[in-house]
């Protein structure tokens, strides 16, 4: 019997498989291996690669491989069970209250990933009679949170603050709590956070956001989005990642001492599953200290955010330089996957985005700086764009 179940499931997938393959949609892995500073190698051949979300470059610091050495050798590799149970260590605590430091909040609670912080926190706060409302482009976490909740979920549209202040009002429910990414991590744009906490305010629903984009490259000290804007303290729960511009692994959300001790009781991620290697921690500690410290590596990252924003607008391609996404829109899933090629062969791994992640016809190059990107790297990419003609319709 189990043979035939899986026998059913395999034929599942195989015919799924050739959908996708049929549309253009069907994805792959291939493992990197890395290199000094952007450079990577991909089955033997080396590339400057476009699509990390590595932002500071920090994933291969020697700093932070110190850092998780030094615990390796006190606390082992795993934990053995999750925080309430007996995987809890001083570097969780530690790490919590530096990050709290940090985000200048009364209090952090560490998750995983910030996909389990997404999708533990939502549901831990609304249910059945309350409602929640989703920016139209949030993050498959903060969709799939907003899902596992059973509250009414309210889709609006893209940082539209007037249709937000509109279904706020027209919705009842006993709790309304609002969900936005602070840097949408597809388009590279802003929500307009000061706006929408007007709007929640009057309408007495509590807010949320993901700033996972923004951390440790927006802000005076890198804080994200919240921090720029003067708003931390107005926010009612601000989610961060480890795994990005931190080069880690792991998310946290920044709140109240009662938010987080309620979350640690109720998120289902944070309760049932082993907490993060104790290494991890120690690494991403040392993180935050270069985040908040080495001004000149995040002014690194703005320079070339800046040199590749003019670059892409001497082109035709619209671009600003409000973060380090920048997407190059082309079309159709096949004309991205052959850009994406194109970009090979001519030694830069820019991955190809497609639907569902991005809408059907908004297929694009998905372009990621960091601060270990050279001018070098930066002109060649813009060069690559401009033979493939970005500027006839980009």
């Amino acid at each position: 019997m189990g043979q035939e179940a899986e026998g059913i499931a395999t034929a599942w997938a195989r015919e799924d498989l050739e959908s996708l393959a049929a549309r253009g949609l069907r994805r792959f892995m291939e493992p990197l291996e890395p290199g000094p500073g952007a450079v990577v190698r991909v089955g033997g051949e080396t590339f400057i690669n476009f699509s990390s979300n590595d932002y500071l470059g920090l994933a291969s610091s020697t700093t932070l491989r110190a850092a998780a050495m030094t615990a390796l050798e006190r606390h082992g590799v795993g934990t053995g069970a999750s925080r309430i149970v007996v995987g809890d260590t001083p570097l969780h605590h530690q790490l919590e209250a530096r990050l709290a430091a940090f985000e200048r909040s009364e209090a952090v609670l560490l998750f995983n990933t910030g996909f389990a912080a997404n999708t533990g926190i939502i549901p831990a706060l609304v249910g059945s009679g309350d409602a929640v409302f989703s920016d139209a482009l949030n993050h498959a976490s903060l969709v799939d949170g907003c899902r596992l909740s059973r509250a009414r979920v309210v889709i609006y549209p893209h940082a539209d603050v007037e249709a937000l202040a509109r279904v706020l009002a027209e919705t009842p429910a006993r709790r309304k709590l609002v969900v936005t990414d602070t840097v949408f991590s597809m388009d590279g744009d802003l929500a307009p956070l000061r706006e929408i906490l007007t709007v929640c305010r009057e309408h007495g629903a509590a807010l949320m956001v993901d700033e996972a984009h923004a951390t440790g490259v927006l802000g005076a000290r890198g804080a994200g989005l919240c921090e720029e804007l003067g708003v931390e303290a107005e926010v009612d729960l601000r989610v961060g990642t480890l795994s990005k511009a931190l080069g880690c692994l792991g998310g946290y959300v920044a709140t109240s001492s009662a938010l987080a001790e309620l979350l640690l009781n109720r998120a289902r991620p944070f309760v049932f599953s082993t907490s993060l290697p104790a290494a991890l921690c120690a690494a991403a500690e040392a993180a935050v200290d270069v985040v908040e410290t080495d001004v000149p590596l995040r002014e690194k990252l703005w320079r070339n955010i800046r040199r590749f924003s003019n670059g892409l607008r001497a082109l035709g391609v619209p671009a600003e330089p409000r973060c380090a996404i920048f997407p190059v829109i082309l079309g159709e899933a096949d004309e991205a996957m052959a850009a994406a090629r194109r970009c090979r062969e001519r030694g830069l791994l820019v991955k190809a985005i497609r639907p569902p992640t991005v809408p059907e016809g908004t297929s694009r190059l998905r372009f990621c700086l960091s601060a270990a990107h050279t001018e070098g790297h930066i002109d060649l990419a813009l060069e690559v764009l401009r033979q493939l003609g970005v500027h006839r319709g980009g």
